[in-house]
């Protein structure tokens, strides 16, 4: 069902660019110089960086966060879709915070869909009264992806600090119902868990409770942990779970090798509340700004110096980039 939906989104020209971006990512790690053909094929765009919760590894979450609060102005953000839209299969209304505080997030949606992209957002679920679940539902959003990461509340707000799991409960029911009621299969419902030491015993149970809720899917994520190397207190023993492997010292390492190549460059760039460009959803402060939509045209930004020589950097010495250092490309575990 779900890549139906996207399928449906689906042209020719979109077909195209996405080839053209993939023939030029392969030649770029050949000769590592970067050729970048087409537009990005997906993008993320920040509806606000503000939140309700205070989760201990989120920067919005723990305070951390060192730019701007506030949300995007509706005007770059269509201004961003209608630069890009002939060349997108899919739109994430998401980066930092939560995106149902912005009351305009519904409207957004519903112009993304106006011009035949999929959409997909993520949120915490304490939103989700019946009103929200019915204008999530008409605005045409097409995945909807939900936080859970316990099944208890002690265990659920340890991470999801100033959360309540009956409200999220609550919220998915009200999406559930919703759906029936309007008789809708949109939007594809994902439970999202981030799999943790403090959480790891209850897979089994979020799978249980996931099945009873009625959703359409499970998702087991790894989680980033910023301070990897010397704090395991959110580092699952599973290591299946993990994106860290500990060694003889008692520290950690990322698991997979970071190589000199990397997919996002060539797609799925983020932009800010700002409208700044930034690379991807490592950039959590925005440091490494590529230019903003407001002053100039997307496709001016994406193939502009900034940009150029930031993928030579990536071709040449990703390890030297801070942000890519903690890089997994978010694995998950189905």
């Amino acid at each position: 069902m779900q890549k139906l939906f996207f399928l449906k989104k689906l042209t020719i020209k979109k077909a195209f660019n996405f080839l053209k971006l993939l023939i030029s990512f392969n030649i770029s790690n050949i000769l590592k110089r970067p050729f970048y053909w087409g537009m990005p094929s997906g993008i993320s765009i920040e509806p606000t960086n503000l939140c309700n919760l205070f989760c201990k590894e989120c920067p919005t979450g723990n305070q951390t966060l060192n730019r701007k609060k506030g949300n995007i102005d509706l005007e770059i953000y269509k201004k961003a879709i209608n630069e890009l839209s002939s060349y997108l299969t899919n739109v994430i209304l998401y980066f930092q915070g939560e995106p149902y505080l912005n009351k305009l997030l519904f409207k957004m949606i519903s112009y993304a869909n106006s011009k035949n992209i999929y959409t997909s957002t993520s949120t915490n679920g304490h939103f989700l009264d019946e009103e929200n679940s019915i204008k999530t539902i008409k605005s045409g959003l097409d995945e909807l992806i939900i936080s859970i990461d316990g099944i208890t509340q002690e265990v659920y707000e340890n991470y999801r600090v100033g959360g309540s799991l009956e409200k999220v409960i609550s919220g998915i029911n009200n999406i559930v119902k919703a759906k029936k009621k309007l008789k809708s299969k949109k939007p594809f419902v994902i439970i999202q868990f981030l799999v943790l030491k403090t959480n790891e015993h209850q897979i089994k149970e979020i799978k249980k409770l996931s099945k009873a809720l009625g959703v359409n899917k499970l998702q087991l994520k790894s989680a980033q942990i910023y301070d990897y190397k010397n704090n395991s207190l959110l580092i699952p023993d599973i290591q299946k779970y993990s994106r860290y492997k500990k060694q003889k010292d008692g520290s950690f390492e990322i698991r997979s090798k970071l190589k000199n190549k990397c997919w996002r460059m060539w797609t799925n760039p983020v932009i800010t509340i700002e409208g700044d460009v930034i690379p991807c959803c490592f950039d959590k402060d925005a440091k490494y700004k590529m230019g903003n939509i407001k002053e100039e045209s997307f496709e001016k930004i994406w193939r502009n110096k900034n940009y150029c020589n930031f993928r030579k950097r990536i071709l040449k010495s990703r390890k030297n980039i801070d942000m890519c250092r903690n890089c997994t490309e978010g694995l998950r575990i189905q």
